[in-house]
C-alpha cells in the first residue's frame, strides 16, 4: 500500500466523474459526456507533464500510427486536415489538443499527478482517490461518484532483462522515454527490438549514425507500405464537401474490418491467411537483403502478431552502416555489449524498443473495491486480468476501464473499441444520472460467464496458433494468457455495447435529482441505422456485379458481419449530422 504522508496537508476535492489518464480515451469520455448529457463535472489526473497519452509519451524519430488517420480519430470529430495516411505523432497530438480544447477539457486536468490509490467508500457510494503531486509531494484526496481508467494497454515500458545495464557509460533509454538531448550523429548505436517501434526508429536514424546494430529477438510479418501524402485535392474536398469525411471513414472502416476474416480458425480464414502470407513473404524477400531473410521471415501465421506496415525499414537494412543480429546478448558493458559468442559490440548509445508490459494493469496504482478486495486479488481469482464487456468488474461499483483487458485488435483502430466502451458505460449509468439510484455494479456470475466466453473464443483465433507475442504473455511465471485481444470483430463489440444485458447488472443506492442536461434519442438513432442498412442491401440488389453484392450473396458467412459493419459505419457516418442523434 502506498504511503500518503506529506509535509503539507492534503487537498480535498470532488467531482461527479474522475478519470485516470488524459489520452484519447479520456478525452473521448469528456467530450461524449458533454455531447450526450451536457455534463461537464469531470476531473482528469495525469502523471505526465502534458495530456495526449501515447502521443505525448512516444516522440521517437519516425514515430507514427499504424492505422489510417481517417479511422484513428474520434467518430464525432472527423479531421479533414490529415496530411498523411498514417499520421505522425505530432499530427496526432495536435488533433488531440484541438479536441481537448474544443470541449474545454484542459482546465479540468491536473498534470504531474500520480494516482496512487483508489478506494470504494461503501457508506458514501463514492470512490476516494489519493493523488500525489510529483513535483511537491503534496497529496490530493479526491472523491467521485464514477471512476474511469483511461490508462490503456501500453503504460509501463518493459525492462530489457540483460545484466550490466547500470554499468553502461553512455545514454541508454526506452523508445517511450526518448532523449531529444542526445545527438546520434556519428555515434555507434545499438537498438534492441524490431517490432512496430523498432521498425520505425531504424530507418529514421540509420543515416546519421557511424554504425547501427539492431538486436532482434523475434520475427514479424512486414507488410508493404500503405503510408503516403494525402493529396491537396482530397484535403480540400474533405474540408468543403459535407459528408465526404464520413464516407471516407466508412470506406476505411469496411476495408480494415474485412481483415478480420483472416483471424478465425475456419477454412475461409486459413485460406485467407495463406494467401496473405504468400503476398507478404514475397514482398519481404524482394525488399530485404537476402542475408537477413532467415532473421526476418517468420515461421508462424500472419495475424498471430501485430502486423507491421513497412515505413522504409526493409530497405534501410541495405545500409552499409547497419548490422542485424539475433545473437543473444550476455551482458551490457560500460562501452558496449558482450555477445554470447564472446564478440564485443561497441556502443555509444543504446535504445530499447522492446515494448511494454502488456497484459499487466495498475502496476503503480492500487484499486480497492468492496470488502477491501484489491483489483489484483480480484484478477487472481480469475487467473489473470479480465473484465465484463472488457471494462467492468464485480465488486468494483461505478468503475469502468477504457482500454481494459481484451480490447486490443489485430486488424483495425483501437479507438473504435474505446468509443464503444465509453458509450456502453454511459448507457449503463444513464438511469443513475436520471436519479434512479446511485450505484451500478456488474454481477459476479455475469463476469465469470463473459470471461469464459471470451477465452473460449480466443482459442479459435489466430492468436492461439503458437507464436510468442504481447497478446499472449505470461505474468509472474504463470502460463501465457491473452488479456489483450478481442476475439471478434469491432462490429460485434459495437453491437454488444449498443444493447446492454440489464440482467447482468445490479443497481442500488439513493435516488436523487436528474443530472442530465441533454437527452439522448436512441429510438430515432436506431431508425436511422436501420434505414442505412436497408439502403446498403437495396443498392447491392440494384448493382449485382459489385463487390458488395458478391459478399451479400454469401449470407451464411458474410451477411451477419456486413450488417454489423454497416450499422457501425452508419453510427459514425451520421454522428455529426445535427439533430439526427442528440
Amino acid at each position: 500500500m502506498a504511503s500518503h504522508s506529506s509535509s503539507e496537508d492534503p487537498v480535498f476535492s470532488y467531482s461527479q466523474f474522475a478519470c485516470i489518464g488524459t489520452g484519447f480515451s479520456a478525452i473521448g469520455l469528456g467530450a461524449t459526456l458533454q455531447r450526450w448529457h451536457g455534463i461537464t463535472d469531470i476531473r482528469f489526473f495525469e502523471k505526465q507533464s502534458q495530456f495526449g497519452g501515447t502521443w505525448h509519451v512516444n516522440q521517437y524519430p519516425g514515430c507514427a500510427c499504424d492505422v489510417p488517420s481517417a479511422l484513428y480519430s474520434l467518430s464525432f470529430e472527423c479531421n479533414p486536415n490529415w496530411t498523411r495516411v498514417l499520421p505522425t505523432y505530432t499530427e496526432l497530438w495536435e488533433y488531440v489538443n484541438r479536441v481537448a480544447r474544443k470541449y474545454d477539457l484542459v482546465d479540468k486536468m491536473t498534470f504531474d499527478a500520480a494516482v496512487e490509490r483508489c478506494v470504494w467508500i461503501e457508506e458514501k457510494g463514492r470512490w476516494r482517490m489519493w493523488i500525489r503531486q510529483k513535483k511537491t509531494g503534496q497529496v490530493i484526496v479526491h472523491e467521485c461518484q464514477f471512476l474511469y481508467s483511461g490508462v490503456g494497454l501500453f503504460d509501463q515500458p518493459r525492462e530489457l532483462g540483460i545484466p550490466g545495464a547500470e554499468r553502461f557509460e553512455g545514454p541508454m533509454f526506452h523508445s517511450a522515454r526518448w532523449r531529444h538531448d542526445v545527438d546520434l550523429t556519428g555515434k555507434k548505436v545499438v537498438v534492441f527490438g524490431n517490432g512496430c517501434t523498432g521498425a520505425q526508429i531504424v530507418p529514421a536514424i540509420v543515416d546519421k549514425t557511424a554504425s547501427l546494430t539492431q538486436v532482434v529477438r523475434s520475427k514479424h510479418w512486414v507488410y508493404p507500405a500503405v503510408d503516403e501524402k494525402v493529396p491537396f485535392w482530397l484535403m480540400f474536398t474533405l474540408a468543403n464537401v459535407p459528408g465526404t469525411m464520413q464516407i471516407q471513414r466508412f470506406l476505411t472502416f469496411v476495408n480494415m474490418e474485412l481483415e478480420y476474416i483472416g483471424f478465425g480458425d475456419g477454412k475461409i480464414a486459413k485460406a485467407w491467411r495463406k494467401k496473405r502470407q504468400r503476398q507478404v513473404e514475397a514482398y519481404m524477400r524482394a525488399t530485404a537483403p537476402e542475408k537477413y531473410h532467415d532473421l526476418l521471415i517468420p515461421d508462424f501465421e500472419v495475424g498471430c502478431k501485430r502486423r507491421i506496415f513497412d515505413s522504409g525499414y526493409l530497405k534501410s537494412l541495405h545500409n552499409e552502416h547497419l548490422r542485424l543480429t539475433d545473437e543473444p546478448v550476455e551482458e551490457i558493458l560500460p562501452n558496449g555489449l558482450r555477445m554470447k559468442s564472446g564478440e564485443m559490440v561497441e556502443a555509444d548509445v543504446i535504445v530499447m524498443a522492446n515494448g511494454f508490459k502488456a497484459n499487466q494493469f495498475f502496476l503503480d496504482c492500487e484499486i480497492v473495491g468492496r470488502g477491501g478486495e484489491t483489483i489484483h486479488e480480484h484478477w487472481k481469482s480469475f487467473g489473470g486480468a479480465e473484465a465484463y464487456n472488457c471494462e467492468s468488474l464485480s465488486g468494483f461499483p461505478n468503475f469502468f476501464l477504457l482500454g481494459g483487458p481484451n480490447t486490443a485488435t489485430g486488424h483495425t483502430s483501437f479507438l473504435i473499441a474505446s468509443e464503444n466502451a465509453i458509450n456502453y458505460s454511459l448507457r449503463i449509468i444513464e438511469p443513475l444520472l436520471k436519479g434512479k439510484g446511485s450505484v451500478a455494479e456488474v454481477k459476479r456470475e455475469a463476469e465469470e460467464k463473459y470471461v469464459q466466453w471470451v477465452h473460449s473464443a480466443l482459442q479459435d483465433t489466430v492468436f492461439s496458433t503458437g507464436c510468442t507475442s504481447w497478446y499472449n504473455r505470461a505474468v509472474d511465471g504463470k502460463k501465457p494468457r491473452n488479456a489483450a485481444a478481442y476475439p471478434w470483430s469491432q462490429a460485434h463489440y459495437w453491437y454488444s455495447c449498443l444493447f446492454p444485458s440489464w440482467k447482468d447488472w445490479r443497481f442500488s443506492g439513493q435516488t436523487g435529482k436528474n443530472k442530465i442536461v441533454k437527452q439522448s434519442h436512441t429510438f430515432s438513432r436506431l431508425l436511422t441505422l436501420t434505414a442505412f442498412t436497408l439502403g446498403v442491401v437495396f443498392w447491392s440488389r440494384r448493382n449485382p456485379n459489385s463487390v458488395l453484392a458478391s459478399l451479400l450473396a454469401k449470407p451464411s458467412t458474410i451477411l451477419p458481419w456486413l450488417a454489423g459493419a454497416a450499422i457501425q459505419s452508419g453510427t459514425e457516418a451520421f454522428a455529426m449530422i445535427k439533430g439526427a442523434w442528440r
